[in-house]
């Protein structure tokens, strides 16, 4: 993995866990020699993510539109930003550089990007891992409502298998990097999407 997508909160929580967490991913992705990729901001988790990353020496890839540059305060710390017309070019964008997911503590935003993605992976567009790091057990009621949707049939058994859940940043790396992708039926071409 060469480098990894990290969607996260544009906010920082009301927990110190949740900033540690996202110190302690950035720290361990330079010392693992991956490169993030994220949304471009310098606020929330996604700021103190990228800060993490910088000040440790590491490279960054920010991906934002041009509209949210201003809004969401462009990190200018990130000398490799990638300016994009809107959300749909940023989530593309953001996924075509990826090898990997990571999905933080997050609002709407973090949850869509989320489920996207696992749904790209279901549809057979990517095959790339995706992780959850359940920092404080914040994804805990999201993983039993996937529990629900599982057993009451509207997500297949075998689909599980496409994102992995830890609490810790090298526990998740460690499945991200063993991740055996399941089996599955491309339904669409990637530029029909």
């Amino acid at each position: 993995m060469r480098r990894i997508c990290v969607y996260c909160g544009s906010r920082v929580g009301d927990r110190a866990d949740y900033l540690a967490a996202a110190e302690s991913l950035g720290r361990l992705l330079v010392d693992e020699h991956i490169e993030l990729v994220y949304g471009g901001g310098s606020v929330g988790m996604m700021g103190v993510l990228a800060d993490a990353v910088l000040s440790a020496g590491g490279h960054v890839v920010g991906v934002i539109p041009e509209l949210l540059a201003v809004k969401e305060l462009l990190h200018p710390g990130v000398a490799d930003m990638r300016l994009v017309p809107d959300m749909h070019a940023r989530k593309a964008l953001m996924a075509d550089l990826a090898d990997a997911f990571v999905a933080l503590p997050g609002g709407f935003g973090t949850f869509e990007e989320l489920f996207e993605t696992i749904t790209w992976a279901q549809l057979g567009i990517h095959a790339k891992p995706i992780g959850i790091l359940n920092v404080a057990g914040y994804f805990d009621d999201l993983l039993s409502f996937l529990d629900r949707s599982f057993a009451d049939g509207f997500i297949r058994p075998k689909y599980r298998e496409l994102y992995h859940v830890a609490e810790r940043p090298n526990d998740l790396l460690d499945r991200l990097r063993r991740h055996d992708p399941p089996a599955v039926e491309r339904w669409l071409p990637k530029d029909k999407v």
